[in-house]
């Protein structure tokens, strides 16, 4: 097992740099390697078998909130399946 390590990053973007980054993160999850940095730290995983997915919306009194969470084990047996939500 890897050593233990975190990553934390907090900024202020427009939508196409986000957009940008999230294909990014996309790309990463389909070679099976995301490699984030920067100026403050890098961490590189390696996702790969059954990911676990969460997708949580909000918006309350104008505020909006979009949260995805991915996680995955680097070395335990994969869950069951579930069928993948449905976004539009």
């Amino acid at each position: 097992m890897k050593a233990d390590a975190k990553f934390r990053h907090n900024s202020l973007q427009d939508r196409k740099t986000i957009r940008t980054l999230l294909k990014a993160v996309t790309a990463g999850i389909g070679k099976g390697e995301l490699s984030l940095k920067d100026g403050n730290g890098e961490i590189v995983l390696e996702p790969d078998g059954l990911l676990n997915l969460r997708i949580r919306a909000d918006r309350v009194e104008g505020s909006c909130r979009l949260d995805l969470r991915i996680t995955w084990n680097d070395d335990l047996a994969e869950p069951e399946a579930k069928a993948p939500p449905k976004v539009g």
